[in-house]
């Protein structure tokens, strides 16, 4: 009876592990420029299919209302508050990386092939955009 107890205890905690090395979540953004916190993004998994949406802005310097004016995809114009900003991106076989979408800058407008990695026990994500050979890292952390 002991031992059942321990086992179901042990398997409990192992799936809570498991889901915390998984993107999905709310996820405080960090520049990789400053270390300043600009936004706080909630990532959903949907049909194996992760997307990430700005759920709030931290950016001191960001103006309530900002729009898009960099992008040329439908997002061209649309306010950056509530814009999905990460698209398609499915999880791999061998490991804990999940790649196959993209990720935009509102900033810029420029659109970056991606991969999420959950890192230190799914406590922060590092996010890598990619054009061509050239990548920009940035490292999130989970808020919860």
């Amino acid at each position: 009876m002991l031992r059942s107890a321990i086992a179901v205890l042990v398997c409990g905690f192992s799936v809570s592990a498991m889901a915390q090395m998984s993107p999905v979540g709310l996820w405080q953004t960090i520049d990789d420029k400053d270390g300043t916190p600009k936004s706080e993004i909630r990532i959903v998994e949907s049909a194996g299919v992760v997307s990430g949406k700005i759920e709030k802005i931290l950016d001191t310097k960001a103006k309530p209302g900002e729009k898009c004016v960099e992008c040329t995809d439908e997002r061209k114009d649309q306010v950056i508050l509530g814009m999905e900003i990460m698209r398609g991106l499915k999880k791999t076989e061998d490991k804990d990386l999940w790649e196959g979408g993209t990720i935009l800058d509102p900033k810029n407008g420029k659109v970056y092939r991606a991969t999420v990695t959950p890192i230190e026990g799914g406590k922060k994500l590092q996010m890598r955009g990619y054009i061509g050979f050239f990548y920009r890292t940035q490292v999130w952390t989970r808020v919860n």
